[in-house]
């Protein structure tokens, strides 16, 4: 079941960012959904500054609002692998058009450098 599901909504705005807000899911969104199934410790890396446990806690939020599936395989050590699901994947339009929004408004607003490897 959905963690949203017995939460009100007054506007499906509000839900979207219920889902996808916060400062780390939409990296991991768009890294899952450019580059496909991650690895634990691959999306680390690819994440500087996040720490294991709000990885942990951003992961299975998504998978609670069934927008990332977690794989385990019964192998000693654990291997443990993350993807988008179907509903996940239709988040990849709107993730593409902030990054292209953020791309345009970097270049004709702030004009500054922005270092990131989001942009895979």
């Amino acid at each position: 079941m959905s963690r949203t599901q017995d939460k009100t909504f007054y506007c499906e705005k509000e839900l979207t960012l219920a889902v996808i807000g916060g400062k780390w899911k939409m990296l991991i969104l768009w890294h899952l959904g450019k580059q496909g199934t991650k690895r634990f410790g691959e999306l680390k890396s690819l994440m500087p500054g996040i720490t294991q446990r709000m990885l942990v806690n951003q992961l299975r939020e998504l998978e609670d609002d069934q927008i990332v599936h977690r794989e385990v395989y019964p192998v000693v050590p654990p291997k443990v692998e993350y993807s988008l699901t179907e509903q996940g994947e239709t988040l990849m339009p709107i993730l593409d058009s902030m990054y292209e929004w953020g791309k345009k408004y970097n270049q004709n607003v702030l004009g500054k450098p922005i270092e990131s490897q989001e942009s895979v």
